[in-house]
């Protein structure tokens, strides 16, 4: 078998309604508009074709993606698209996996789908397929691609390879600089990066649909990312906010009277995480990190890992309206944890670098951020 294929149950109209209608609910558009993406996803069938890159990894975004229970959109979407090549998923390997990606890329017109860090050090030999730097095979395949959608916080700005000794980036990051690496093989391809370490399947699932719908990718943030997904504050949407605004923080994890306290003592990034895990949740809509008693890690921005390690202390101090940046310790020995409403604690986290609370519509390339 030369190419992976996933097969389900014969699809009904029923089925194209169903995740239909569940991509626009995840990207917030109107269920108005399922029609239009039902006759998409069924015009679609077999195409178009899907080449996904693996590089410097840990195969969790692929497993995060292939694992996908409900609703079946993965399964739905491996049947509807044409995965021609994913090296852990394929049947084939060796030179018939090179085969069937060269043939893709040969056709054009594909969805490149990037997953893991791109490690360009010592001209890129600390990764090569067949004698070939990985980062010059991602030039090839990304040269005839329809467009780009970078997988998880490896590939869409480095992630923890970039901590190490590999010179690892992501496609078109490494952390919040441009690296303009694969500039000239990109040109006005739209690239979408989708990080969280690992991807959610449904952020991926929703892109791939409003391509094939509209043939655009919806409308990103500076940092590629959908502003559907990523345009809203862990902190200001966490169910332990309103124990940060009355100072009750967990400074003891075997104190059952501290459970479900606020995890900003313990290292929680949340005030300088945009996504929206709060509410998509994992594993089946079961659980995500804070919700399991974990600190957030802020694994959806740019500077994850190094910038926010070590990812269970606390480094950043608040900043009072009016008052300036407070130590919080000081705030908790004077008040003795019990409430710190009176000092005004229920303020927004100062962001700390200036960059973390920038959302907005993504800027035009520019020289902000190039590097020499």
């Amino acid at each position: 078998m030369d190419i992976f294929e996933l097969r389900t149950p014969e699809l009904t109209r029923r089925d194209f309604i169903k995740i239909a209608g569940a991509a626009l609910a995840w990207l917030g558009l109107s269920q108005a508009l399922t029609p239009k993406v039902a006759k998409a996803l069924e015009e679609s069938l077999g195409k178009p074709a899907v080449i996904w890159l693996k590089s410097q990894d840990c195969t969790g975004c692929t497993e995060s993606f292939l694992n996908s229970l409900e609703p079946l959109a993965a399964s739905i979407l491996l049947d509807t698209i044409s995965l021609r090549y994913h090296e852990t998923a394929m049947a084939a390997s060796g030179r018939r996996a090179e085969e069937a990606r060269l043939k893709t890329i040969e056709e054009g017109g594909y969805i490149l789908i990037m997953d893991g860090a791109i490690p360009l050090g010592e001209d890129g030999l600390f990764l090569t397929v067949e004698g070939k730097p990985f980062k010059d095979i991602v030039s090839e395949t990304a040269r005839k691609a329809a467009a780009i959608i970078c997988v998880g916080s490896c590939a869409t700005y480095g992630g923890i390879p970039r901590s190490g000794p590999t010179d690892a980036v992501g496609y078109l990051f490494r952390g919040t600089q441009r690296h303009h690496y694969y500039d000239d093989v990109t040109g006005n391809k739209p690239v979408v990066n989708l990080p969280t370490c690992p991807v959610h399947p449904e952020r991926l699932v929703a892109v791939i649909i409003h391509y094939l719908t509209f043939g655009t990718v919806p409308p990103l943030d500076r940092f590629y990312r959908p502003l559907a997904f990523y345009g809203s504050n862990q902190h200001e949407n966490c169910e332990r906010r309103g124990h940060f605004e009355a100072g009750r923080f967990i400074t003891d994890w075997g104190n059952p009277d501290q459970q479900g306290w606020c995890l900003y003592l313990k290292g929680c990034k949340g005030p300088w995480a945009n996504q929206d895990c709060w509410k998509r949740l994992w594993n089946n809509r079961t659980n995500y990190c804070i919700r399991a008693n974990v600190p957030c890690v802020a694994c959806s921005e740019p500077e994850f890992y190094e910038s926010v390690s070590p990812m269970y202390e606390r480094q950043f101090d608040v900043e009072l309206p009016g008052i300036g940046r407070v130590d919080i310790d000081k705030v908790m020995a004077t008040i003795g944890g019990v409430t710190a409403a009176g000092a005004g604690l229920d303020m927004l986290v100062s962001r700390a670098t200036g960059r973390w609370k920038d959302t907005g519509e993504k800027k035009e390339a520019s020289d902000e951020g190039k590097e020499s």
